[in-house]
């Protein structure tokens, strides 16, 4: 009997032993065997916060090593403070990538590749020479954060109306003279920075940002506010300082988040210096935002 247990013991051991390969096979086919170079790139990378991390930030690269992009793995890729001119299409095989962060390069476009980034979250770009934004970023409907700012970019493709879950649009310092069309489709928005632009008017449809809690005009040459801005109940900062503005729609006292008048550019509330404002909303500013809100609401 116990030579019969050990032969059954045994192979039961054959059959774990030979899935256990098959495993480990099947991972070889998903995973292929890196270059010697993109070995040596693994070794800079680290896991940060559960996430597989590599950072090439201010290196002085003028070009990516083509190894890089063997490392599929990576959920978190930092190339910000580079000399970088362009991206080649192989950014699109790192399609883990949650965390993409461009920021302070020489990069004039994008590849349409980056739409293959379907789990990507966060995208730095800002601080480059960007004039245009690919159609296919659309396709990264799971951004929640993305930064387009100082680039001289005058507009944005009707293709990202599809990012309903973005929370943090920046698109300062830039050349826009009018508000995309599709950031209004961008319900998901807390905060819109559109600050050193070109902007003359904000749409009507800056109701349908519903979410939204910070807004930030500033440094532009906005003549008037919309009064649907003033149904935008969740807002507690808005930033139209350095406008042309000469009134406020009689319906900003309906904006109850905005709680004092502010003047650190960090505070929440109403930030409204230096406009031509004509009296009496110059003169009643004095007192304060609750006397704006007084004088503003009807007897």
């Amino acid at each position: 009997m116990g030579g019969k247990q050990s032969r059954s013991t045994s192979n039961k051991d054959l059959n774990e032993l030979s899935v256990r390969q098959r495993s480990r096979s099947a991972g070889r086919d998903d995973q292929p065997s890196l270059s010697p170079a993109a070995e040596r790139i693994r070794r800079h990378t680290t896991v940060h916060f559960g996430y597989s991390t590599l950072s090439l930030a201010m290196r002085g690269l003028d070009g990516t090593p083509a190894e890089l992009w063997e490392l599929r793995e990576l959920q978190k890729l930092n190339l910000s403070m580079n000399c970088l001119c362009s991206l080649p299409p192989a950014l699109g095989t790192l399609d883990n990538l949650v965390i993409l962060n461009l920021w302070g390069n020489n990069l004039s476009s994008l590849p349409p590749e980056i739409g293959l980034l379907k789990k990507l979250r966060v995208l730095f770009a800002c601080r480059n020479r960007l004039s245009e934004v690919p159609e296919e970023l659309g396709s990264c409907t799971c951004l929640e954060v993305l930064s387009l700012a100082n680039n001289q970019i005058t507009g944005l493709p009707g293709s990202l109306a599809t990012m309903c879950k973005l929370t943090k649009l920046n698109l300062s310092h830039n050349r826009i003279v009018h508000i995309p069309t599709c950031v209004y489709s961008m319900k998901g928005l807390v905060f819109l920075h559109l600050a050193c632009n070109r902007l003359e008017t904000i749409a009507d449809q800056i109701q349908d940002l519903v979410n939204l809690k910070i807004l930030i005009v500033e440094g532009n040459s906005i003549h008037t506010l919309p009064k649907t801005l003033c149904f935008l109940e969740s807002l507690e900062l808005l930033n139209v300082d350095f406008n042309d503005l000469q009134n406020v729609p009689v319906e900003m006292y309906l904006l109850s988040g905005l709680r004092r008048l502010a003047c650190h550019p960090l505070d929440k509330g109403l930030h409204i210096i230096h406009n031509p404002l004509l009296k009496p909303i110059q003169e009643v500013l004095q007192g304060g935002l609750s006397a704006l809100y007084n004088y503003l609401k009807p007897t």
